[in-house]
């Protein structure tokens, strides 16, 4: 709680309270109240009690503890790529991906006013990344913070015209701030990615087009990640997402991050996973649910 900035606690301090009333019930988010994963967790379930924390571990701690029935995080933006840590905290967190997500973002320019006194603009790195042209267009230096929101409530706590923050308007409302510049993105398309996670998958097979996300280890032995991927290929499973990332600072083999496009008990996927899994170290699922948006 009291790493929040002063102006968010009252409201944290009402929304847990509220949340403890009907744990079932609760999605937590990370960031503050107005951060764009509270707009997302409202968007995804319009009656749930959302509840924020200051951290991607603290949300997922908060499922993990019975506190909060799901999390929803963001794990990819259009512009900016994915979400660092996600990878890591993902594997180790003991939870499945049961649904997806896509909130359009669009962020403001919030603060104090007037927007040309403005030079520094404080928020998520992700948002300072999908606005970096914006902001250098306008002379703005970006000053990273854990969230949107946050940023925001800090702003209304230092009181510095020349500070401003990076946020959905809500938070503006939320902290009384002004919004200076609204619609900002380098992009038409900026769009992130949010999954959600819970303790238990789904009961049932996945009505309709499925996603599975897994991650696997590759051998350290030449063409690796070829062999791994010929299986997906020869069966005819669309692969719509691969990432590489480090464990361990060995830097002698990478670990991967995909999605598949169907579900385990499709003979296709069956045969390619049982393929992955002869060609790697190892092979963990993540989950597999509904796919929110068609690829491709």
């Amino acid at each position: 709680m009291q790493e929040f900035p002063t102006p968010a606690r009252p409201l944290v301090a009402r929304m847990t309270e509220a949340a403890a009333t009907a744990p079932e019930r609760v999605v937590a988010f990370q960031g503050a109240p107005g951060a764009n994963s509270h707009v997302a967790a409202l968007e995804a379930f319009p009656d749930c009690l959302p509840l924020p924390c200051f951290g991607f571990a603290d949300a997922i701690d908060a499922v993990r503890q019975m506190r909060a029935d799901r999390a929803i995080i963001p794990i990819e933006n259009s512009l900016h790529g994915r979400v660092a840590d996600m990878h890591y905290l993902l594997p180790e967190s003991g939870l499945v991906i049961t649904a997806e997500h896509f909130l359009r973002i669009r962020h403001a320019l919030v603060g104090q006013g007037p927007r040309e006194r403005v030079r520094q603009a404080m928020s998520h790195p992700q948002a300072l990344g999908q606005c970096r042209n914006w902001l250098n267009a306008h002379g703005i230096s970006p000053v990273a913070y854990p969230d949107t929101a946050g940023a925001a409530a800090l702003v209304a706590e230092m009181g510095d015209p020349e500070v401003a923050a990076l946020a959905p308007p809500k938070a503006a409302e939320l902290y009384g701030l002004e919004v200076l510049t609204d619609d900002i993105a380098d992009a038409d398309h900026n769009t992130t990615r949010f999954v959600v996670l819970a303790r238990e998958a789904a009961d049932g097979a996945v009505d309709g087009a499925a996603v599975t996300t897994l991650i696997f280890a590759v051998k350290n032995v030449p063409a690796a990640l070829y062999k791994a991927l010929g299986g997906f290929a020869t069966n005819g499973v669309n692969m719509t997402k691969l990432e590489s990332y480090q464990q361990g600072g060995s830097f002698a083999a990478s670990e991967f991050y995909c999605d598949i496009e169907g579900a385990p008990g499709d003979p296709a996927v069956d045969r390619a996973l049982e393929e992955l899994a002869f060609q790697t170290k190892w092979v963990r699922l993540l989950g597999t649910y509904p796919q929110a948006r068609r690829r491709g």
